[in-house]
This record gives C-alpha cells, structure tokens and sequence, in this order.
C-alpha cells in the first residue's frame, strides 16, 4: 500500500498560512518522538535497517470553499525504504485526528455559534491514496453536528486530492531524538460536495460553498521523527511470522 505525502518532498518552513492568521503547528518533542505503535509491518524480504518509521504531526490550515479553519493536531505514521529489487518501497501506517469547531455552525452566523444544536465541525480522514515520495495524498472530511446524519462527509465517492509543495528548506531541530520541522501547501486542489449528508445535503453545500473547483488552500507547519525498523522494539506479530519461518 502506498504512503502518505514525501515527507522529505515537503520540508520547509512555514510561509503559506493566510495574512493575519498566526498559529503554532505542534513539535514533535522527545517525549512525543518515542510514540512509534502506529509503524505498520514491513513488506517481505526487506531489509529492517534500511526501512525507517517516520511520524508527523501537523496543524493544518484549511480553507474549503466558503470556509477557512485551523484543523486540530493530526499524525500520520508511514514507512519507507528500498524494496528487494530496488525500487522505492512505502507502507500505510494510519493517521489521527480530531474535529474542529467550523464558525458560524450550520447557519454560518453569529446563531450558529451560540447554540450548540446548530454547531458544526469538520474532521479529516484518510482518503486511501498516499504517496510520500511525490507529495501526493488523498483526504475526507467528515461533517459532525447534532443535527447532521452520520457518515456525511465532503469527498465520500471520491477523496479529495492533494499535491503538496514545499515552501522551503526543512529545518533539523534536534538529532537525538531526530527532529526534522518542515512546511507544506497546497491551493490548486478541487473541493468536492458533501454526501450522505441526508436532507440536509443540500443545506450543507450552500452554507459550505461546495463543490468548490478554486481558492482551496491546505498548508500547515509539522514536525516529524524516525526510527529505522532495526531500532523498534519487536512486535508480537514479526515475533510471530519469525517463528513460523523458523519452524519450517
């Protein structure tokens, strides 16, 4: 399975947030640098010390159609490394996020905020298709609200899809723990329409401005860290597959 956006294409420092907005993207710290339980297993027949984890950490900047948000800290956890013939190899390993409140809720004005039956929030989801040696990844975002069905979500058919830039040099802010802090964006995407959203579907895509094919920016600040695959600790399941192989 492929990874998420080329982490090593998109370092940098951060000079795409819109004027006027200022906001601090989370640091992989070296207490946070030893969390490594998303690294996903390695393909057969590689080999371990040349196949690193990294995990990033990111606040994202969106602005969807009609709507610009600073999103809630997410991970993304991958690896990478040669395969047996060669080629670059890359693995999936999972992401996390949380909700942000969208101002103004479902109606987009000063009511929406205060009652909270009319609140809404956006979440992003991993959309399927990753690839961190190009810059390439795919998201949805899921729609939250006391009022709104479950599973409403803007790119449910087809996720949304990324190609980030870097916006310059990334920057090693530790080495021990291996700290890298970078900056990515990206403002020629297509936002699609929500879906599955009910009878509120419609009602949705007016407030949200949605499909929406320019003035889309995704852009955040992050920070990632790596281990090589020979410097994790075993997982039950390598623990395993190694003792079936022995067993044979």
């Amino acid at each position: 399975m492929a990874a998420i956006a080329g982490v090593a294409v998109l370092a940098g420092t951060a000079a795409v947030c819109a004027p006027g907005v200022a906001y601090a993207a989370p640091r992989v710290t070296a207490a946070s640098a030893t969390d490594f339980g998303d690294c996903p297993a390695l393909p057969d027949r590689v080999d371990p010390r040349r196949w690193r984890c990294e995990v990033h950490t990111a606040a994202p900047r969106l602005t969807l159609g009609k709507v610009a948000v600073n999103l809630a800290p997410i991970t993304m956890t991958h690896a990478e490394g040669p395969m047996p013939d060669g080629s670059k190899g890359q693995v999936w390993g999972a992401m996390h996020s949380s909700p942000t409140a969208v101002p103004g809720g479902l109606t987009g004005t000063p009511a929406g905020d205060r009652a909270a039956v009319l609140g809404l929030a956006i979440q992003p989801e991993y959309g399927g298709r990753s690839d961190f040696y190009t810059g390439r990844f795919s998201l949805r975002f899921g729609l939250l609200g006391p009022l709104v069905p479950r599973g409403c979500t803007i790119g449910a058919g087809e996720p949304v899809d990324f190609q980030l830039k870097r916006s310059g040099p990334s920057k090693w802010v530790s080495q021990d723990p291996p700290v890298i802090e970078f900056s990515a964006y990206d403002d020629t995407f297509t936002a699609p329409a929500a879906e599955h959203c009910g009878p509120l579907t419609a009602l949705l895509n007016r407030r949200l401005g949605l499909p929406a094919a320019e003035g889309n920016l995704l852009s955040y600040d992050a920070s990632y860290t790596f281990k090589t695959y020979d410097q994790l600790p075993v997982r039950d399941d390598d623990k395993e597959q190694k003792g079936g192989n022995l067993s044979r």
